[in-house]
């Protein structure tokens, strides 16, 4: 299977927004690095573990980081903090409940491009490869598209067969986006009170800033979508145009009534990790994928109230 880039959107990409870059250090290296030496240990001195001893499973919050591509400039250990940062903003009280769960997560920076997922095969088959697309120490960028393509990675959707298809995909690019867009208000929160960096608190304000300036654009495409007001109204008056273009300003404006449900009930993000694990993944009807979506809830014990409050809000199946 050849290898191909999906997810591709303006979604995850920051527009034109640029943040002022938080103080860290340069270097001239352009290198792939892994973060884990952990990793290294374990595949230079295999071993038995004893009976006695512990072996916890890897899983989306503790899988090992690597960094590839053209970072410039950047020194690796900062972006690679900025990503486990954002990492923890994310998934920080949310139960992971997918059995698909990647051992390993790639961060990819390329000079130009959209952000992307990576669906690969090949020898890193179980690396969930994130390509990225930031300016130099642009940490607001790259946890704001980190943690959308990461919110791809969290619903399953990081495996070679994993493309993307109509008429659901809209549905999950705009719920992996306000995933990013709540994990940018923890990150926000967590720089200002513990920065990653000496004497670099006042980022945390950057940040909310730069979360702040998206919502503006997405609430001015929703107050003229008309989401607000009746939800269902919207999806049945716009549903040609949502379900042929999935990545467009109607995921935009459809995410911030996702994300009202995240702040509601954040229990019900935990619902992100029983996605795509049917034939077909998001090529089915709405109907079916909300049913489908509620089945792989209840197959994994999860909370099944975000499909099911999506069915009541869109008021379909």
């Amino acid at each position: 299977m050849a290898d191909s880039l999906c997810f591709l959107s303006e979604l995850g990409r920051g527009g034109n927004s640029r943040s002022q870059p938080s103080v860290d250090g340069f270097c001239s290296r352009r290198a792939f690095i892994q973060t884990s030496c952990a990793g290294f240990g374990l595949a230079l001195l295999p071993c038995r573990p004893r009976a006695n001893t512990r072996i916890d499973k890897v899983t989306l919050l503790t899988a090992p980081i690597e960094l590839t591509g053209d970072w410039g400039q950047m020194i690796h250990a900062s972006a690679t903090k900025v990503a486990q940062r954002m990492r923890h903003a994310c998934l920080d009280g949310v139960r992971l409940v997918s059995d698909r769960q990647p051992a390993a997560l790639r961060v990819d920076e390329h000079t130009s491009g959209l952000p992307a997922i990576w669906l690969h095969s090949g020898g890193a088959d179980n690396t969930a490869w994130i390509v990225v697309d930031i300016g130099e120490r642009d940490w607001s960028k790259l946890a704001y598209q980190f943690g959308h393509e990461f919110g791809h990675v969290f619903a399953n959707s990081w495996r070679a067969d994993a493309k993307p298809a109509p008429p659901c995909q809209w549905l999950e690019e705009a719920m992996v986006e306000a995933f990013s867009i709540r994990g940018l208000a923890r990150l926000a929160e967590s720089w200002a009170h513990d920065p990653p960096f000496p004497n670099d608190g006042g980022f945390g304000s950057a940040i909310a800033g730069y979360r702040k300036n998206i919502i503006e654009r997405y609430s001015a495409l929703a107050q003229e979508q008309e989401t607000a007001t009746d939800f269902a109204a919207w999806f049945r008056k716009y549903r040609t145009e949502i379900e042929a273009a999935p990545m467009s300003p109607f995921a935009e404006a459809a995410c911030l009534t996702i994300l009202a449900e995240y702040e509601r009930a954040p229990d019900c993000v935990e619902a992100l990790g029983a996605l795509n694990r049917w034939p077909g993944r998001s090529g089915v009807p709405i109907e079916d994928y909300l049913r489908l979506w509620e089945a792989s809830c209840l197959e994994l014990s999860a909370s099944a109230s975000l499909p099911s409050r999506l069915r009541q809000l869109l008021l379909v199946g």
